[in-house]
């Protein structure tokens, strides 16, 4: 009977010696630590991965001591061992001693804290364990349980702050990603901006030059013609005296009639070589040349300026425009009622060709959208004021070029936004990412290059976005919109 209690204690304790201190399960596949102890390779796998994530370091769930993942060893030795001790089968009537303490072969019913092992009466008793609190096993395995939960909660907690920091880092890492192609697409934009405008006005620039150097090529050619005639009058001229002066006095008055004739002849170009005078041709005029200089972006922009004004739309109630029609608002009623509205409004004159540029001030608002709107459109602004109001569709929907808006705005009061084609009939958009939230934005439309572009002039006129390949087939007006924000848009001269 001893010897049986014996030989199952050893089995008990060589199971305990090969199991995993994370799973307490015998050891599979075992994997040794530099400080000695032995894991499951599965289980210090994920440990590891969990210690990187929390600590940074890899460190020995039982002596804490830190390792190099790359040091970890398999052990063949422990795995045989474990491998023959799962086929040691214990008989029925073994399988229920292992619950008896290894020393006094009674059953193991108390816990003694201090030590935080289970012992048997008798051990309560010995030297070993005299002055301990013990516990009955059934008393405090709830307590233990319950704080091995909280532990695991705990854990699990932190496992899931984890994973969050994770998605919050790939977020962020696809949102800068995200916002330095905007910013490179916005780069490249603005230097395309940049060089047509430029191009047109070196084109402009080229023909003025070229005019003047024809014009002056021209009143070179007329100076040479009479400098040359000039000289061929003067030439005659002095060829006569010189004739005249050769002859003798005989030959001057040998008959009175010769001498009077040839007298008159005589007084003529005597006259005419004492009343000439050499008259300087007209060269190129000395006049002060306008020279090149290059422009700045604002500058060339102003060049465009266009004098608009805003036109409610079929007489809309729902808006104020001022009395010089240069700022519009939501009307304080329409606010109030909450209702599935559209604020927007056209500006005037109508844009069938060339360039055109003018600046709006939304110094003061939360919301707003600008742009330019093309008529005849599917879904014009026309039909959507009809419609709108019974109408539970959002009014941003349908600000798309394929209805005929090319506009950019602050629809959520935080998140700057391009709206661009969409398969459906829903509003897709771009963010904008802008360094310096805009007081003033600048619109240029190029109606024949088919191109919207939008500039910050708070910020020094960055180029904020552009629409570009655009089909203008039709009138295009200023747009803005107020939306449901109560501070007014205002439409203001360049540099003022």
């Amino acid at each position: 009977m001893g010897a049986a209690v014996m030989a199952s204690g050893i089995v008990v304790n060589m199971k305990k010696e090969v199991t995993c201190p994370i799973c307490l399960e015998l050891l599979t596949e075992p994997m040794s630590l530099d400080c000695g102890h032995t894991f499951c390779q599965a289980c210090i796998t994920a440990h590891n991965r969990e210690s990187m994530i929390c600590q940074r370091e890899s460190s020995c769930p039982v002596c804490r001591s830190t390792y190099q993942p790359e040091n970890m060893r398999p052990n063949r030795h422990v795995a045989n061992i474990v491998e023959a001790l799962r086929e040691v089968k214990l008989s029925p009537q073994e399988e229920q001693k292992t619950d008896l303490c290894v020393r006094h072969g009674e059953k193991l019913r108390l816990f003694c804290q201090e030590d935080e092992k289970i012992i048997c009466w008798l051990c309560e008793r010995s030297q070993e364990h005299r002055g301990h609190h013990t516990f009955l096993m059934e008393e405090i395995a709830q307590e233990y349980k319950e704080k091995l939960q909280a532990a695991l909660d705990r854990l699990k907690a932190e496992q899931r702050k984890a994973e969050k920091l994770d998605n919050d880092l790939e977020e962020e890492g696809t949102s800068k990603k995200d916002q330095i192609e905007n910013e490179l697409k916005s780069f490249h934009n603005y230097f395309k901006q940049l060089r047509d405008i430029f191009t047109s006005v070196e084109q402009k620039e080229l023909q003025r030059l070229k005019k003047e150097v024809a014009e002056n090529l021209n009143d070179l050619a007329q100076a040479e013609s009479e400098l040359a005639q000039q000289r061929n009058l003067l030439r005659d001229l002095i060829s006569d005296l010189e004739h005249q002066l050769q002859g003798s006095a005989v030959e001057l008055l040998q008959d009175v009639k010769g001498i009077m004739e040839r007298g008159v002849w005589i007084h003529f170009v005597v006259s005419r070589s004492k009343t000439f005078t050499l008259k300087k041709p007209k060269t190129l005029p000395m006049k002060q040349r306008r020279m090149f200089q290059a422009p700045d972006l604002r500058g060339v922009l102003e060049a465009f300026t266009e004098h608009v004004t805003l036109d409610p739309l079929m007489n809309k109630s729902n808006v104020l425009i001022s009395m010089y029609r240069k700022q519009v608002r939501p009307d304080h009623f329409w606010l109030l009622r909450g209702d599935n509205m559209d604020f927007g409004v056209l500006g005037s004159p109508s844009i069938t060709s060339g360039k055109h540029y003018w600046e709006v001030d939304v110094s003061q608002k939360r919301a707003w959208i600008m742009g330019v709107y093309g008529e005849n459109y599917p879904g014009s602004i026309k039909m959507d004021f009809i419609n709108l109001v019974n109408n539970s569709q959002p009014v941003c929907s349908r600000f798309q070029p394929k209805y005929g808006y090319w506009v950019i705005g602050l629809p959520n009061h935080s998140e700057y936004k391009a709206f661009v084609d969409s398969a459906s009939s829903d509003s897709t958009t771009l963010t904008l990412y802008l360094s310096v939230p805009p007081c003033r934005v600048g619109v240029f439309l190029d109606y024949d290059a088919g191109t919207v572009s939008f500039f910050n002039v708070t910020n020094h006129g960055f180029l904020i976005y552009k629409f570009s390949s655009c089909s203008f087939s039709q009138k295009m007006f200023p747009y803005l919109n107020p939306m449901k924000c109560p501070a007014p848009m205002t439409l203001c001269s360049p540099g003022s």
